[in-house]
């Protein structure tokens, strides 16, 4: 795993508290974890202004052995910011868990249930982790939907909820019991919420410069895609260039395609002649309420398949660059194809490119390093082939969807 500490959320009985977790790293041969606290308690914090003011101050807690530590009392506030993907809703499971088993749901319960397992582990909390073995559904929660689907699944499915309607409560108490939030320097504390006051006031003419650069887009025409908000993309492998659409509906990511299967093209005519004459319907975007006007220009031939640079997504090389080191990798050519496995996957209901890329896994760490540059981070250690031999893992997964015309 990446050596690193990250700013993390719980929420638990009484609020959002923000913390820090340093994910598994090796030292010595070992493997390590922990979180800001120390042998009594966990140390949470109910504004990010006071973690700030702690970690600048306290000299006595558990990760100032850590490899990464020195670096830490030198970050911002919006630094130790928790991103959204490091946001554990543990007082919310139960309700979380009320909801239909599918892919967010299932990948959500996952994340929070990994980390309350670490929480365990670390601060030896063995009734917590009674309570997480006492059904085999939290261990497959990490696999997505596939295990609760028929009759076993929805048993497995239904024991898990019997176990959190009886037992969350006692990992909630437990969890309550550990946190404690230390008392800090107030000089500390004070410079940190004016570092805040004045973030908020730097950022506001560079808002209205945003406002103005907005301002002189909406000046130009838009394209014909931009009007009927589908975009062609461009899909480059190690094997062959391919051409398909996506847009998206509710946020939610919609490709040209059905059943998990993506229609894919040779070249921009192609795509177009499909359309006007075979593609018409029978696939996603169908639901999109502009289709059919992409299909009447397909239709009399005046169709033009334009992709714009943001939409052309290459995927060669980018395995052999990882397994090399985060400096051989292209940061927006890998952010792209994230973004593209992610949608895919999303898209498939499969939750597999999610998982295997969250911060928390070796993967997802070291996309992060790559494609969010921070001085103030500890780079990943060598080597990396496990990580690249992943990322073409799920490559090949994305490319045997293609349906080729």
């Amino acid at each position: 795993m990446a050596s690193d500490i990250v700013p993390i959320q719980l929420s638990l009985t009484e609020g959002d508290l923000v913390t820090l977790w340093a994910p598994r790293w090796r030292e010595d041969g070992e493997e390590w974890e922990a979180f800001l606290g120390d042998d009594d308690s966990l140390f949470a914090f109910p504004e990010v202004t006071q973690l700030a003011a702690f970690v600048r101050t306290a000299t006595e807690h558990d990760l100032t052995d850590h490899p990464a530590w020195s670096v830490v009392p030198d970050l911002t506030v919006p630094e130790l910011t928790p991103e959204e993907t490091q946001r554990y809703d543990i007082v919310g499971v139960p309700e979380l868990a009320a909801e239909d088993p599918d892919t967010w749901s299932v990948g959500e319960l996952a994340e929070i249930t990994e980390m309350v397992r670490s929480i365990a582990d670390v601060c030896e909390l063995d009734g917590v982790t009674e309570v997480l073995d006492a059904a085999p559904a939290f261990a497959l929660l990490r696999q997505g939907t596939l295990p609760f689907v028929g009759r076993e699944g929805a048993r497995l499915w239904t024991q898990m909820l019997e176990t959190i309607a009886e037992r969350w409560d006692d990992v909630i108490d437990a969890l309550d019991d550990l946190v404690d939030t230390p008392e800090v320097d107030p000089a500390a504390l004070a410079a940190a919420e004016k570092e805040v006051i004045v973030a908020d006031d730097a950022d506001t003419p560079q808002g209205a410069a945003a406002d103005e650069e907005d301002d002189e887009e909406e000046d130009e025409p838009a394209t014909f895609w931009e009007e009927v908000g589908i975009d062609p993309i461009r899909i480059t492998t190690p094997d062959a260039e391919y051409l398909t659409l996506r847009c998206y509906l509710d946020d939610a990511p919609v490709f040209l395609g059905s059943d998990g299967r993506i229609d894919v093209f040779s070249g921009e005519r192609a795509l177009a002649r499909w359309i006007g004459e075979d593609g018409a319907d029978g696939h996603d975007l169908v639901a999109a309420s502009t289709w059919p006007e992409i299909v009447e220009r397909a239709g009399v031939g005046e169709l033009e398949v334009v992709v714009d640079e943001v939409n052309a997504y290459t995927l060669t090389g980018l395995a052999d660059d990882l397994a090399e080191g985060p400096l051989a990798v292209d940061p927006s050519q890998l952010d792209l194809a994230r973004e593209l496995l992610l949608d895919v996957g999303e898209w498939a209901g499969d939750s597999e490119p999610k998982e295997a890329l969250a911060e928390s896994q070796a993967l997802g760490w070291l996309i992060s390093f790559v494609t969010k540059p921070d001085p103030t981070r500890l780079a990943p250690s060598p080597p990396f082939n496990r990580e690249a031999v992943r990322f073409g893992e799920l490559v090949d997964e994305m490319t045997k969807r293609f349906r080729e015309h």
